[in-house]
């Protein structure tokens, strides 16, 4: 049985262990630079919140988002990062959760929300479509890294 809770400061190493088991998958692991040491700086400034999912006490998903604004629609929170353990896959854990994400976008009062998938994911992009996602494919992601 799984229970899906609001993550405190005491899972953000199981956060954090779960978001490089992510880059390792999309390989990128080297591109993994925030330090635990970061997620406490700025969890505790509030700049994200969690969800997480939770079997027998520990922690195998959770989805990291925070707020952001919509200049056409308004209130929109941005799903940074969603991703539950390989092994716990396929047990209606992720749906859960990201119906819970949904539920805290609802509750905050957003109009919107985002989030990034890479193209070549396709059990991920199959998930998704489940929530009769809209996939945009005529705008371009800009970054830029600013070093320290």
């Amino acid at each position: 049985m799984h229970h899906i809770r609001l993550a405190t400061e005491k899972d953000l190493p199981a956060i954090h262990a779960l978001v490089r088991e992510l880059a390792i998958y999309e390989k990128a692991e080297e591109e993994f630079t925030a330090s635990l040491e970061d997620y406490l700086r700025d969890f505790r400034a509030g700049i994200f919140e969690a969800l997480v999912a939770e079997v027998e006490g520990k922690v195998v998903g959770m989805a990291l988002y925070y707020m952001t604004y919509s200049t056409w629609k308004g209130r929109m929170l941005y799903l940074e990062d969603f991703v539950v353990k390989e092994q716990m896959r396929a047990q209606g854990i992720g749906r859960e959760l990201f119906g819970a994400f949904l539920a805290k976008a609802k509750e905050k009062d957003c109009r919107l929300v985002k989030w990034q998938v890479l193209d070549w994911n396709e059990p991920a992009i199959r998930f998704y479509k489940k929530f009769q996602t809209t996939f945009e494919n005529n705008w371009l992601n800009g970054k830029i890294f600013l070093v320290k």
